[in-house]
């Protein structure tokens, strides 16, 4: 029996992208402009940060080995998992849960994190980017039915598209165009209220703000070991 929220809802991808706009969001301020969730956008930064003879260019260039890292590291746990005839999508969530608790927690611990390049800052970032490459690898694992919980592009320019194909008059297929902008328009309002929420939060409440996103994972590890009959819900 599938858990609810791998069902048609939104909920759970909305939930998703409202973490990874925190996490985004607040990493980036605490960490000298070091992006988790789209770990592409670190490779302008270095040319920028080159160009500029500044700093932060080393926790840059191991994003993307340690993302990818993340990533691979989900995919074998979740093959170990389904042998074992154990749904990947609880355990997983709990990963990501526990790595966002040691960015939260290290953060506290290891702050002021003066140096981008310093190990305490390497480590902090390293936590958070491996967070969001365990988030990538659930959405294409478990939760292939919802929008990109992470990057918001293609969603933005699919939902621009759908949205002027509605207004025109134009889409081929109305109910099917409106069906899939209202399954990428959650999650992107979410992405952005995440985004704000993770500013205004390291802002006032430092490392201590990551509570919140946790507890939104916590939320989607109780969904998700909740039997099907409650899919109407999600």
């Amino acid at each position: 029996m599938k858990p609810q929220i791998t069902g048609g809802g939104t909920s759970a991808g909305t939930a998703l992208a409202f973490v990874a706009g925190f996490v985004d969001a607040a990493a980036f301020i605490a960490l000298t402009g070091l992006f988790t969730a789209h770990v592409t956008g670190n490779f302008v930064l270095i040319g920028a940060e080159l160009v500029a003879s500044s700093t932060g260019v080393l926790a840059k260039l191991l994003a993307l080995p340690v993302f990818m890292a993340a990533v691979a590291g989900s995919r074998i746990f979740a093959l170990l998992l389904e042998r074992r005839d154990a749904d990947p999508l609880p355990w997983l969530l709990a990963v990501e849960a526990a790595l966002l608790a040691g960015f939260g927690l290290c953060g506290t611990l290891l702050s002021p994190l003066d140096a981008p390049d310093g190990a305490p800052a390497l480590v902090v970032g390293m936590l958070a980017v491996a967070a969001m490459g365990v988030q990538n690898a659930i959405g294409r694992l478990s939760l292939g039915h919802l929008a990109p919980t992470t990057v918001m592009t293609v969603s933005v320019s699919q939902a621009v598209i759908d949205a002027t194909d509605l207004a025109l008059r134009t889409s081929g297929n109305p109910a099917q165009t409106r069906a899939r902008l209202l399954r990428v328009l959650p999650a992107i309002v979410a992405f952005a209220a995440g985004a704000l929420c993770g500013a205004f939060g390291i802002a006032y409440l430092a490392f201590g703000c990551i509570t919140l996103p946790i507890m939104v994972l916590i939320s989607l590890i109780v969904l998700a070991m909740a039997p099907a009959e409650a899919d109407a819900v999600t």
